[in-house]
């Protein structure tokens, strides 16, 4: 039965509820809790490198002001975030993970797509990642599509606020292996009928104890969480 399949973890940023997203110490923090997985987000930053931050500009969690892609990666290493951290590359994730688990890349920023491809690329030729080992997801489906475009043997997931159908329709068009919508879309019948048409169903931001519990009966196929520990 469905509800006898481990529904799999995956730490949100990291395990930001315990240490400030997107930093390495929060993602060495959802690997010792045994994660499935790891969800992070990308920006294309003014030099040209993959820096792991959520927000478009600084001032939240760091004490930079403005965008960050206007900023060059020295000038984002010099910054802290949560008053002790860096702002880490995506490949410095790749290289804390050494594929101990699953690593889900959110293209946040615009031009994300094809150095997301690049860098994924060269750590499959390296023989220690395989193309299954990654999931690219995004809101931007402009992004998602360069992406296909670029590189069909990277898995893609449908990242959606708005509703279960509309990110069915135009994952068929890029083939994607899955679905991230928010929790508060799903029913257990939406989750049936996605997954009857193929698609993965990973939901999103799920942290109190009690939805994690109606998101496993529903079905889902993963819960990405603040507190993966609770999973």
């Amino acid at each position: 039965m469905k509800n006898a399949i481990e529904t799999l973890k995956i730490g949100h940023r990291g395990a930001m509820g315990y240490v400030v997203e997107n930093t390495l110490e929060s993602i060495q923090k959802a690997l010792d809790f045994g994660v499935h997985g790891i969800e992070i987000d990308v920006h294309l930053c003014a030099s040209g490198e993959l820096v792991v931050f959520h927000d478009f500009t600084l001032e939240r969690i760091s004490n930079g002001i403005g965008e960050i892609s206007k900023n060059t990666l020295s000038e984002l290493k010099q910054l802290k975030i949560g008053n002790k951290f860096q702002i880490p590359t995506l490949e410095e994730v790749l290289d804390l993970i050494n594929n101990k688990c699953l690593l889900n890349i959110e293209l946040k920023g615009q031009h994300t797509a094809f150095e997301t491809c690049r860098i994924i690329e060269k750590y499959v030729k390296n023989n220690i990642w395989s193309h299954s080992d990654f999931l690219v997801s995004s809101f931007q489906k402009n992004e998602l599509e360069e992406v296909y475009k670029t590189n069909k043997n990277i898995p893609l997931a449908i990242l959606t606020a708005a509703g279960i159908n509309d990110a069915i329709e135009f994952a068929e068009t890029i083939e994607a292996k899955a679905i991230h919508p928010n929790y508060f879309l799903l029913t257990s019948k939406n989750v049936i009928e996605a997954q009857e048409k193929g698609f993965k169903v990973n939901t999103w931001t799920v942290n109190d104890e009690q939805t994690i519990k109606r998101m496993k009966l529903y079905g889902v196929d993963a819960i990405i969480s603040d507190f993966p520990d609770r999973i």
